[in-house]
């Protein structure tokens, strides 16, 4: 397989930035804390897990969130199958992937388990408690193409004013149409033009409390 090189910085150490959005790849604070608050907190996890329960995300990155809500999964307790399905135009080299997740000693276990599937290239994963796809390309084409409905969207792309594509209107409206009914999103992002145009699909946002620097995130949920 012919990995693409996706050229990015370190900054503090193990803090990955974009130079193609000029953007890290997580909070320069503290990643995993703002993962935790963001997109599993704002989408009501654990509380919602259930047997087959599907995430979905706009943006890959380096990972992070595949981690941390396995991680979850795992220190809940639950039972069954966690699907994961992870749309990214632009994914990292493994090297670069696996260095980044060393900075999180608490999902150590985890990223040791994986790092190997990484290493190889690998876009899907099936473990006794996960089922994981990455689909490569651009979302806007890629997304019409799922076919299990979403229960929680990370919604993770980088700033909607250096990575557009991933907060255009019509790519939101086709995260609603593949949302399930009582279905969440959730994104560190409280941009207006983000909002309005999650609540023109159909997704009833809020604004709430964000992570560190950022006063407000977004919540959204679909009508059951």
């Amino acid at each position: 397989m012919e990995l693409q090189t996706e050229p990015l910085d370190w900054r503090y150490g193990d803090v990955p930035v974009s130079r193609r959005f000029d953007d890290p790849y997580f909070s320069l604070d503290n990643g995993l804390a703002e993962t935790r608050h963001v997109f599993l907190a704002g989408n009501d996890l654990p509380a919602r897990f259930r047997d087959g329960f599907h995430i979905a995300e706009l943006g890959f990155g380096t990972g992070l969130n595949l981690l941390a809500a396995v991680d979850l999964w795992r220190s809940s307790g639950q039972k069954g199958l966690l699907h994961f399905t992870s749309f990214e135009a632009f994914p990292m080299l493994p090297a670069d992937m696996i260095r980044a997740q060393q900075a999180f000693p608490d999902l150590k276990p985890i990223a040791d388990e994986l790092a190997p599937v990484w290493a190889k290239g690998a876009r899907q994963i099936s473990l006794t408690d996960l089922r994981f796809s990455m689909v490569e390309g651009d979302a806007r084409v890629t997304l019409q193409n799922l076919t299990r409905s979403v229960d929680a969207w990370f919604l993770d792309g980088f700033s909607p004013a250096k990575n557009p594509e991933l907060w255009e209107p019509e790519l939101l409206s086709l995260v609603a149409r593949k949302t399930a009914p009582d279905g969440t999103a959730a994104t560190y992002t409280a941009a207006g033009h983000v909002r309005r145009a999650l609540d023109a699909a159909g997704l009833v946002t809020k604004r709430v409390p964000g992570f560190g620097r950022k006063r407000h995130m977004t919540i959204a949920r679909k009508a059951a």
